[in-house]
This record gives C-alpha cells, sequence and structure tokens, in this order.
C-alpha cells in the first residue's frame, strides 16, 4: 500500500471538515483511490436520501454504478445487508452466496465481479450508506486492508455528518438531496457530452471533472451550464 497517498487521502478527506465541498467529487475522491489504494478492482458509494432510500451516489466506473443500480432495484446484495446492518459484509467468493442473493450474484459474475467487502458508512449508531469494494477474482483478502477501507469510510461519513447547526440530520438532510439533485445533472450532462464527442461515459465523466478542477468551479455548476448552454465553456470541446 502506498502510505503516502494514504495519508494524502486522509488528509484530503478531513480537508472537507472545514470548508464547503462538492459532495459527488468528494466521493468519487474516495471510489478512486479505495481501487488505486486497496487492490479493489472498482468501488461504489451508495447513501440514502431524507426518506431512507438509498442511492448510487459515486463509483469508480459505469460498470460498477449499473450494478449498484441492479442492487438497488432488485432489493438484495452485500451493499444493502452493510446499511441495514451497521456491520461489514465481506465475501472472498460471491459463488458461495448464490443461495443469499442469486440475482446480484449473477449480475455481479456476468460485471466481471468474484468478490466484495461492503462497509457500512455509520457514526456510532448512524449509518448513511455503504462503501463498496468489489474485486475481479475471489480469494481472501489482505487483512490489512479491510481496516484501512473501514478508517476511510468513517472519515467520510464525519464530513457528510459535519453540522453547522444544531440540527444535524436536517443539514445532512439538505446535503444529501442537493447532491442527489447535481447527481441527476451530471448523469445528464455525461450524456450530452459522450453523443458529442463520440466518447463512453466514464471518459466523458473524467472530461467535466477535469474542467471544474482546472477552472475551481463546482462539477454541478459546469454540468448545468453544459447542458443549458447558459455560458461558454472554453476547452470543453475539442
Amino acid at each position: 500500500m502506498n502510505q503516502q497517498l494514504l495519508a494524502k487521502t486522509f488528509v484530503e478527506l478531513a480537508d472537507n471538515l472545514v470548508a464547503d465541498f462538492d459532495l459527488i467529487d468528494f466521493l468519487r475522491l474516495l471510489t478512486d483511490r479505495c481501487v488505486g489504494m486497496l487492490g479493489a478492482s472498482a468501488a461504489g458509494v451508495l447513501l440514502a436520501d431524507r426518506d431512507g432510500e438509498l442511492r448510487v451516489m459515486a463509483a469508480s466506473d459505469e460498470q460498477v454504478r449499473l450494478l449498484e443500480l441492479f442492487q438497488l432495484q432488485n432489493d438484495e446484495g452485500p451493499c444493502l445487508a452493510a446499511f441495514r446492518t451497521g456491520a461489514q459484509v465481506i465475501v472472498p467468493d460471491l459463488t458461495r452466496e448464490i443461495d443469499r442473493w442469486p440475482r446480484f450474484v449473477t449480475a455481479a459474475h456476468r460485471s466481471g465481479f468474484g468478490a466484495v467487502q461492503a462497509l457500512p458508512m455509520r457514526l456510532r449508531d448512524e449509518t448513511v450508506g455503504a462503501l463498496n469494494l468489489f474485486h475481479a477474482t475471489p480469494g481472501p483478502f489482505d487483512p490489512v486492508d479491510a481496516p484501512v477501507a473501514q478508517a476511510l469510510a468513517d472519515v467520510a461519513t464525519i464530513s457528510l455528518l459535519q453540522q453547522r447547526s444544531s440540527a444535524r440530520s436536517t443539514v445532512l438532510n439538505e446535503q444529501l438531496q442537493t447532491a442527489l439533485n447535481s447527481r441527476v445533472l451530471i448523469e445528464q450532462a455525461k450524456g450530452k457530452l459522450a453523443e458529442r464527442q463520440n466518447i463512453d461515459m466514464e471518459q466523458a465523466f473524467t472530461t467535466l471533472r477535469g474542467y471544474a478542477r482546472a477552472h475551481n468551479r463546482r462539477l454541478s455548476d459546469v454540468a448545468r451550464a453544459f447542458i443549458d448552454d447558459s455560458e461558454p465553456l472554453p476547452g470543453l470541446l475539442v
């Protein structure tokens, strides 16, 4: 494990405790770093909205985003179990869970995944979502990786639950709802850019995200401007 990258990641996640931040970009950073440091093939984040319903908020690639959506649509899978129980769900070989999650296991194998670690995003008794690490090959996980992954999930959760007023739950609900609305805008912008540039959805997201970072803007604001054609975005379209 890259210790310097690990330390940098914790600093980046903790930095969000003291300033407003772009939640979608923040969660994408979390998934990307989990893949980069922990040997996972892909990662995704599910968060509960104001009604307690789980939503896909971030994924390291389009394939795992679709698999996360499949879990929600079919109401089965390790990530839902981690959220509902508040406990880690560690599955070194998905084949052994075919009776427990028949549709999910079939879909996961079809997507090229053979193992999964589902980690609750929690603070004490409150669970707000799950961080999910998917592995292409079945087999035992590195015993060092699981506590590091849970620590990353916990730090991210603290950032999400930071309170700027005494009404923490209200602040969280508003923040998550705003992020959900932003996610819709970003998906629309991804589709439009992918069609315009003849690129795939993942490349479109990377382009939008890179533009937002390069111009010090929120990703959702760039997405909205691109969808509405409300302002020029020089350099976005090549």
